[in-house]
């Protein structure tokens, strides 16, 4: 019944996706096109509809990693843990140091941030606010959106 949930949701995404940019060449088409810019919106839009799943478990959120560059990547991260820290570690998405105030964020998807060697940082957002507590400390809240950005 698990799979079957997935599928679903996967199938729901990708029509939502596929509405999108069916929605963007439409009303670009309205429009007197002087530019590239409907060709862009449309590629923009498409490409933010690529949401990666990760995991397993009733639990599901949403997590954006923006690196040094801006660049950004979307997860639906599913999972049994309580936290945010302990449903990205469980995954493999962070890892990082145990300190007296928990867990110092160092890479996040492969792309690490290193405050000693360029003043560079992970900074965690819950719905798009700079968080009051670290991502381990995080319960994850149904509806709730989190994000991790390369900060300076």
């Amino acid at each position: 019944m698990n799979i079957r949930k997935r599928t679903v949701k996967l199938c729901s995404m990708l029509s939502c996706a596929a509405l999108i940019a069916a929605m963007a060449l439409v009303s670009t088409g309205c429009e007197k096109n002087t530019g590239n810019e409907a060709v862009t919106s449309a590629v923009v839009s498409e490409a933010k509809a690529e949401i990666t799943q990760v995991g397993e478990g009733e639990k599901s959120f949403f997590l954006t990693v923006a690196d040094a560059s801006g660049s950004e990547t979307e997860f639906q991260i599913h999972t049994d843990n309580a936290t945010v820290g302990g449903a990205l570690l469980e995954n493999g998405l962070i890892s990082g140091d145990e300190g007296e105030f928990g867990l110092y964020v160092k890479t996040v998807n492969g792309i690490t941030a290193d405050y000693d060697a360029d003043q560079t940082y992970w900074a965690f957002y819950i719905n798009g606010e700079y968080a009051s507590s670290g991502v381990d400390m995080t319960d994850i809240t149904e509806g709730e959106s989190y994000a991790l950005k390369v900060e300076k």
